[in-house]
């Protein structure tokens, strides 16, 4: 007896649940993804052969711009220090900041000091987002008397003690080498002889020495 044929159907599934869910979890995305904030000061490194990653936690970071000008800045995660460092300056140089002034450095992301100390309490007056329009000097280093930026690493160095915290200096590729010399006295008079320089990182160029180095490094690592 011949066997029955079943007739072949089309077979449709239904995609309006899977679109929905889809949907639902790109809105989630969008609206909870925190985007990179810009930088407060854009500065163009040289570049380097380099994988390291800068850290983002306990860092003190000194920048240099195209004209010299040296500004510093302390990572977000730590406010603790930033107070530290600015109730220590504000008592030793009589500045009289007020609680307001304080937390334009201390709460505000991003925030950085720019000027020299008899500016400082005007400087903190504005907010950090007020100060894209404004004339900042940078703190003074040039001069072998008076370099401020060795207080403010002194200042530095109390607020984390107990703490390991990374010194980074992050200098435009047309900065001024007068500028880079009185940040490393700077450095040198608060003994931090260990620090980083953030540049631009590039690929190791093919056929150089470091090229073959790390290709036979790759070559010998057990698959």
């Amino acid at each position: 007896m011949a066997r029955a044929k079943i007739p072949r159907k089309s077979t449709s599934v239904d995609m309006t649940a899977m679109c929905d869910v889809a949907f639902l979890l790109l809105s989630f995305f969008i609206l909870t993804t925190k985007f990179k904030p810009s930088e407060a000061l854009k500065v163009v490194t040289p570049s380097s052969v380099s994988n390291k990653v800068a850290p983002e936690k306990d860092v003190v970071l000194i920048t240099i711009d195209k004209d010299g000008k040296v500004y510093l800045s302390v990572s977000d995660q730590n406010q603790t220090q930033k107070a530290d460092m600015l109730d220590e300056i504000n008592t030793e140089k009589n500045i009289g900041l007020t609680s307001a002034e304080k937390a334009n450095f201390v709460k505000k992301p991003s925030s950085y000091i720019g000027v020299p100390f008899t500016q400082l309490k005007s400087y903190l007056g504005h907010a950090p987002e007020d100060l894209k329009g404004i004339t900042i000097p940078g703190i003074p280093v040039r001069d072998s008397t008076d370099n401020q930026l060795t207080t403010w690493l002194h200042a530095a160095t109390t607020a984390f003690s107990g703490i390991k915290f990374n010194l980074l200096i992050k200098g435009d590729d047309l900065s001024k080498y007068p500028s880079f010399q009185g940040v490393i006295a700077a450095c040198k008079k608060n003994d931090l002889m260990k620090l980083s320089i953030v540049t631009n990182p590039v690929a190791v160029p093919a056929g150089s020495e470091l090229y073959k180095i790390n290709m036979a490094a790759g070559a010998q690592k057990p698959q």
